[in-house]
């Protein structure tokens, strides 16, 4: 059984954008050119924060805490599917109501320690980009 999503869906080139973002979070930020594209996202705080936290639902709700086929009438699994929509929906809310670049930067932090418990966190966004560019899993609107 398919379900999809609730969430707003994001386009290719925004998906594309927000795990270049928290790409740059999770690496230091050691050259110039690092630092200026952090910069550049932090530019225009209020637009990347409300980004991220519709990423970050994205990958929560259908990605990072996917309860397997299998498992999907267990009790565990429906206790998983309504963890994930509660910390999902706090998370937006937290970034739509949020000012901008520092809200953003902690949204990201918290994504990143998720993706860690789950995944090698480079590995992880190549997966995403990956189903954005052959269409899987992520649609565009």
């Amino acid at each position: 059984m398919e379900t999809k999503s609730k969430l707003p869906e994001l386009t290719p080139e925004q998906i594309q954008r927000a795990a270049d973002y928290v790409e740059l979070v999770w690496r230091y930020q050691d050259s110039e050119q690092q630092r200026a594209s952090l910069a550049a996202f932090h530019a225009d705080g209020s637009e990347l924060v409300r980004l991220i936290g519709e990423f970050g639902a994205l990958l929560l709700a259908d990605y990072i805490s996917a309860v397997p086929d299998e498992h999907a009438d267990c009790e565990a699994g429906d206790v998983l599917e309504d963890l994930v929509a509660v910390v999902s929906r706090y998370l937006k809310r937290w970034c739509l109501d949020g000012g901008g670049a520092q809200t953003a930067w902690g949204a990201a932090g918290f994504l990143i320690e998720c993706m860690q418990e789950v995944d090698q966190v480079s590995q992880f966004l190549a997966d995403v980009r990956g189903n954005v560019a052959f269409g899987a899993g992520l649609s565009a609107v």
